[in-house]
């Protein structure tokens, strides 16, 4: 298995989340034990707020996984909304430890970027460097930023970015505080969703892809409720517009990829009937419980073994494989 939506959780933000006097940050709660604190999130306890390399590896023997792409746990992506005199130096240094484990590990590991997001020409800037360190694929954007063709107008400069070095830009950030009825279903599954529902949308429903033929997108989480939802899509389109492409079509053939990062074996029955097996990578939230359920419900799907094995493995191998040519392209012209 290739991993392409694994997060995670850097002990090197560890002291400047200590150093905070507002929430996101580190305390120690009435039991004396240090705990990451946000306003959305419950309290986690900081000896499992945090992955070591060696860790990651064992699971990844354990569960055949012999690629993770590294992205930046939720969590802690707070410091890319801080303003740019703070985030330009931690996420410099989220991309500078994420491309040091890519090195000492070689072929184990790939990664997103973290980006500087309150100062869109300092992330630009952030993403061209990180691109040109070694293992750096691609950036990991909200999701928020593209649930409107209009919201998505903001993203343009890191698309060209991307585009120009054949990379993926790739979550919906929380919108029900810790104190709602349920809030973590809401967040992780409703909210969520929902918000990958609309990026689905402005991606594939628009023209806003059409000036960044080399970039590749990757949508977690099959692309939100698409799969289901596609058929009253077309419904709709038949009774109001029905002089238009359908809905499904247009999904159908969009250059974006989705994961299959937490759904069971119907749903990525119903996404491969939807984008197609060619355009569905492996997703396991970077923990051994998510790679046992991937395994299972890939297992369990009625897809076919081929369409299994390019989920597990062909489709993720081929996304990679066109970055490191265009890096081979631009070292050589350099």
């Amino acid at each position: 298995m290739i991993d392409m939506h694994a997060h995670w959780r850097p002990a090197e933000l560890a002291d400047a989340l200590r150093a905070r006097t507002r929430e996101p940050r580190i305390v120690r709660n009435q039991d004396g034990v240090e705990v990451l604190k946000s306003p959305r999130m419950s309290e986690e306890a900081l000896t499992s707020a945090f992955d070591q390399v060696d860790f990651h590896l064992g699971r990844m023997d354990r569960q055949a996984v012999r690629m993770s792409v590294l992205s930046l746990l939720g969590s802690f992506c707070w410091i890319e909304s801080q303003p740019l005199e703070v985030s330009a130096r931690l996420c410099q240094i989220v991309n500078d430890r994420l491309s040091a484990i890519c090195q000492e590990h070689p072929g184990r590991f790939a990664a997103y970027a973290a980006l500087p997001l309150t100062d869109m020409s300092a992330s630009a800037a952030e993403l061209e460097r990180a691109l040109g360190l070694p293992g750096m694929i691609g950036a990991q954007l909200p999701g928020n930023a593209f649930l409107t063709r209009r919201d998505a107008e903001a993203m343009r400069p890191l698309l060209d970015v991307a585009n120009r070095h054949g990379a993926r830009p790739g979550d919906a950030f929380p919108r029900v505080t810790g104190d709602t009825d349920n809030a973590r279903r809401r967040n992780g599954t409703l909210d969520m969703q929902a918000s990958l529902s609309s990026v689905m949308v402005t991606l594939c429903l628009t023209d806003y892809l059409a000036s960044y033929p080399d970039a590749m997108i990757h949508v977690h989480n099959l692309g939100g409720n698409i799969p289901y939802e596609v058929e009253r899509m077309d419904h709709r389109s038949l009774l109001d517009t029905p002089d238009e492409e359908l809905p499904s079509s247009r999904f159908r053939k969009a250059r974006v990829y989705v994961d299959c990062n937490s759904f069971g074996p119907r749903a990525i029955e119903a996404a491969v009937a939807l984008y197609g097996a060619d355009r569905i990578v492996c997703g396991t939230d970077g923990t051994e419980f998510g790679c046992d359920w991937t395994r299972k419900a890939l297992a369990e799907a009625q897809i076919g073994q081929e369409a299994r094995e390019q989920i597990l493995n062909g489709n993720a191998a081929a996304m990679l494989a066109r970055v490191a040519r265009t890096a081979q392209r631009e070292g050589a012209a350099a």
